[in-house]
């Protein structure tokens, strides 16, 4: 018996079964792509905010001492006002 691809059987159909695979692949990824765009044009503003914000966390742990105790504080609250809007 030969290679029974995707449950499709041996016939000329056989082959379809990784173009299947590919078309859903395709079909997934317009979809994702589409959805990123959405949340993009809905929430890219605030989001921009909050990297912005999360960047500048990661900066004032870097830089240590007092002066990074406060920066992150400050940088923390301004999150959290972010994060409750």
């Amino acid at each position: 018996m030969a290679d029974d691809c995707c449950g499709i059987g041996n016939d000329a159909t056989t082959s379809v079964g990784p173009w299947l695979w590919s078309a859903y692949r395709a079909h997934n990824e317009l979809l994702r792509e589409k959805l990123k765009a959405k949340f993009d044009a809905t929430e890219g503003p605030w989001l921009d905010q909050v990297a912005t914000l999360l960047v500048d966390l990661v900066n004032s742990r870097w830089e240590g001492g007092r002066k990074m105790e406060e920066r992150e504080r400050e940088t923390l609250e301004k999150l959290g006002k972010l994060l409750a809007e």
